[in-house]
């Protein structure tokens, strides 16, 4: 990543990450903390967060609340602009998925993504606009191919993903104003991600799914933290409102049923 972007790109910068004990939102976390900046990390699992906070050393901190509860979600925000300072960079990171037909799948099922993804991005940035630094903050929502590309056994992560990048685009022009930039990372299959444990169990469902991509590969989570850094950096200054998708070409294809 240095030999890209320089070091200490971030250097004095405060980053707070949603979904960041494990996953894209770690990996996410490791480059920030690597490129000089602080970072704070948001997860409902206190153990789970420690542990990764542990990994990451001195330069995190472990906020533990649940998205979809906006008051615990605001509190926690509060509680690391307190210690950090105004937060440079916001990285909405949480996610929720299980592959299910929409015969095969509850009300309950289908709303629990929905609130994890969609909702927990609104509360996340409803409640972090007080702290961020303005102008100068950039919003990084992660969303997924699923918000253009419809996939069967996906409906809910489609609808919750769609909603994600609309909702951040909507962000995009009422904040402009105050000088906060907002952007969407769209992922195709990534390798050692919970996600892809869950659409891909099989060594022949993921190669099915490869077969799909015409990098014929799956993404390493450190090339969607590189993009992740780029949003975040100066480099990106005049991009708001864009999505970016990286998917090896996966989305060229048309239609496809991942993990078959």
């Amino acid at each position: 990543m240095s030999a890209v972007f320089g070091s200490n790109v971030l250097a004095g910068k405060a980053a707070y990450i949603t979904g960041g004990s494990s996953g894209i939102g770690f990996g996410i976390a490791q480059t920030f903390i690597a490129q000089g900046a602080r970072v704070a990390i948001q997860g409902r699992n206190r153990e789970k967060l420690d542990q990764a906070v542990d990994a990451l050393g001195e330069s995190a901190l472990g906020c533990a609340a649940d998205v979809r509860n906006y008051e615990a979600t605001a509190a926690a925000l509060a509680g690391a602009s307190q210690k950090f300072g105004a937060i440079d960079i916001l990285v909405c990171g949480a996610a929720g998925n299980f592959p299910a037909p929409v015969l095969g799948m509850s009300a309950n099922g289908f709303k629990a993504v929905v609130d994890i993804d969609l909702l927990g991005t609104f509360n996340t940035c409803r409640a972090a606009f007080e702290h961020l630094r303005k102008p100068g903050a950039s919003v990084i929502s992660i969303s997924a191919t699923h918000a253009f590309q419809p996939y069967a056994h996906q409906a809910h992560v489609c609808a919750a993903k769609a909603g994600v990048d609309m909702l951040t685009r909507v962000l995009a022009l009422e904040w402009g104003g105050y000088g906060v930039r907002l952007n969407i990372i769209s992922p195709g299959p990534v390798d050692e991600t919970e996600g892809m444990k869950r659409l891909a169990p099989t060594e022949e469902s993921r190669r099915q799914v490869m077969e799909g991509v015409p990098l014929k590969r799956f993404a390493a989570i450190s090339e969607i933290a590189g993009l992740a850094l780029f949003l975040a950096s100066d480099a990106a200054a005049y991009m708001t409102g864009a999505v970016c998708v990286i998917d090896g070409g996966a989305s060229l294809a048309g239609y496809r049923r991942l993990g078959e």
